[in-house]
């Protein structure tokens, strides 16, 4: 069975003193992948300026606009069309010896292929004194571990918004225990990645029709890479595993190479800005 989900995208930016002139890129495209197909999509903005796509140095479709008239506003209506087909993340066979997923990811081969998803950033290092947070259980393959860390996380941050921002440094959100999306998602990293498991911030929507968790702009979860699964969706935020009610846009080492939108204007002053995302699903 396939579901065709429609999904609708503003954004609003407001500068305090008239802007002369900037540059945009909106990082909110669906990718194409084996689960998910883009089928139509449409883009406007308030300064009727042209939008130009490109692809990012990730490998992921973005928007670019570029405005050389004087502005304190800028809005853009995005609309896209995506089928995706049932998807089962339990449609492999996990290793029943867990001594072999650990003695796969010791292996200087696998380090290597997986350097960039291992890699630490400010957002995705355990501070020295919460090193020990969460204990992998080595009796446990990869697969079951993360499940457990899924499950850890979604008790451990309380879902709230307005107490974190993309800037919150991840000790404070340990101790603060409240957050949103990136927070849990930055949170599952740290601890993947302290126990040498490869793992990926993802950026995307989420259908939340059945009452998921998420605030009303863009969701994030993890990719993890599990022996005999390959890449596998971990939404902590939930307590579930990404499957049907999941569209991906892009993913990235954290939050910063997956920002929505990211620019340069040509302004003094402060400026906000606002997201809503509608998520729409029609059965096929």
């Amino acid at each position: 069975m396939s579901l065709t989900y429609t999904i609708r995208y503003h954004s609003k930016n407001h500068y305090e003193n008239p802007a002369k002139g900037a540059s945009w890129q909106f990082l909110i495209i669906p990718e194409d992948n084996r689960s998910q197909q883009l089928i139509d999509w449409n883009v406007v903005n308030s300064l009727a300026t042209a939008s130009n796509v490109s692809i990012n140095g990730l490998g992921f479709k973005t928007i670019r606009i570029q405005a050389n008239q004087t502005f304190t506003d800028l809005e853009i209506e995005a609309t896209f069309i995506v089928q995706k087909e049932e998807l089962n993340p339990f449609d492999f066979i996990p290793n029943t010896d867990p001594s072999l997923d650990y003695a796969l990811i010791k292996t200087l081969d696998f380090r290597a292929d997986h350097e960039t998803e291992l890699r630490k950033t400010r957002f995705t290092t355990l501070p020295a004194q919460h090193r020990a947070i969460f204990s992998f259980d080595r009796k446990k393959n990869v697969f079951e571990n993360l499940r457990m860390l899924n499950t850890w996380v979604y008790h451990h941050l309380f879902f709230k918004v307005g107490v974190t921002d993309v800037n919150t440094p991840l000790e404070e959100i340990i101790m603060k225990r409240h957050g949103v999306c990136q927070d849990f998602t930055h949170l599952f990293l740290a601890i993947s990645r302290q126990n040498n498991l490869p793992a990926r911030y993802v950026s995307g929507y989420l259908h939340q029709g059945n009452g998921y968790f998420g605030d009303s702009q863009m969701h994030a979860w993890v990719e993890a890479f599990v022996p005999n699964g390959g890449w596998i969706g971990f939404d902590p935020t939930n307590n579930i595993l990404a499957a049907q009610n999941h569209i991906k846009v892009c993913h990235g080492i954290d939050y910063h190479d997956c920002a929505p939108i990211k620019g340069v204007v040509y302004a003094d002053g402060r400026n906000t800005t606002a997201h809503i995302v509608e998520v729409i699903a029609s059965q096929q």
